[in-house]
């Protein structure tokens, strides 16, 4: 019979990746030194591979020891998913699902979602966690999330995804800006050069160039935004001009500015709100229930919409 490795092997791999320190590694797995040392020789002696290098210095795995160490993740979230699938066909809806949002979605969608999913399933738990994208996707591989809500378009290849809704970019800028002509606007290329973003990281900035049909783009100033709330100081400062989700803007984020916000001309460009898990999943039910519950909070409302007016909150 071929060599099967055990969890508990493939578990030491994963926490001297996370350490590349022997003792540390150790520690994270509640065992001793050489206990982990052994168990690492004996992965290594099965798979017949190399999988470890270190010297006195400094530790690293080496190239065969990274494709077996993704491998091994995969493994072990799997593993885990299996557990908490058999304690949810025992006890539905009362698991704790532990949720990632990136943080251009969590305040305009959680506020209106949540309250309602406590009211109809009080003894789902949920726990947040608001992170960049890639962050989040990383917890989410790494068994430390159950789900994600996300904005595509992002690489999602490889995960169960639940496309909700679409959310369409409008222009923000001053009252006095001369791109807020008309109740819908055009967004020319001239307009990039003044199209503030956020720093590097969010899936937003990416979303706005595409919308500008460019790759990269330089302000003149070299400034970029780390929160929505400075995005929008800047604008107000006369720095330029942003393009927002609608989500945002129907969420009140321009409340108590002097800014106004605009649709752009159709076809506007969008972004399409989703919710992300492992295709091994142990919580398929809380996945289409919360599915469910936003596509009936929101799905009626943004996809598609078309002939607003221009919104001026206070």
């Amino acid at each position: 019979m071929a060599y099967l490795p055990s969890l508990k092997q493939l578990s030491y791999l994963v926490a001297l990746a996370k350490e590349l320190n022997f003792t540390r590694a150790a520690e994270s797995c509640f065992v001793g030194q050489s206990t982990l040392s052994a168990g690492l020789k004996e992965l290594e002696e099965g798979l017949g591979i190399r999988l470890v290098e270190r010297d006195r210095q400094n530790v690293s795995l080496t190239p065969a020891g990274v494709g077996v160490l993704e491998r091994a993740r995969v493994i072990l979230a799997a593993s885990e998913d299996l557990v908490e699938y058999s304690n949810a066909l025992s006890k539905p809806m009362t698991a704790t699902i532990r949720l990632g949002v990136i943080p251009t979605i969590a305040p305009f969608l959680l506020p209106n979602v949540l309250p309602d999913i406590r009211q109809r399933f009080p003894n789902l738990k949920i726990t947040l966690r608001e992170d960049l994208t890639k962050n989040l996707l990383t917890r989410l591989a790494d068994h430390q999330l159950d789900f994600a809500l996300i904005a595509l378009p992002y690489d999602v290849s490889g995960l169960l995804v639940k496309e909700l809704f679409n959310d369409e970019f409008w222009l923000v800028a001053r009252e006095d800006d001369p791109a807020l002509k008309g109740k819908e606007v055009t967004l020319p290329a001239k307009m990039a050069e003044r199209l503030l973003l956020l720093e590097e990281g969010h899936c937003l900035r990416d979303h706005s160039m595409q919308a500008c049909k460019k790759s990269n783009i330089l302000h003149a100033e070299g400034m970029e935004a780390t929160s929505l709330l400075t995005l929008l100081q800047m604008v107000e400062s006369g720095f330029g001009i942003a393009l927002l989700p609608e989500m945002a803007i129907k969420g009140g984020l321009l409340t108590n500015t002097t800014l106004l916000a605009r649709p752009l001309t159709a076809p506007a460009p969008k972004r399409v709100i989703a919710l992300v898990a492992r295709p091994s999943t142990a919580h398929a039910k809380e996945f289409a229930v919360l599915s469910e519950c936003i596509q009936e909070r929101f799905g009626g409302i943004l996809p598609g919409s078309r002939g607003h007016r221009s919104v001026k909150l206070n």
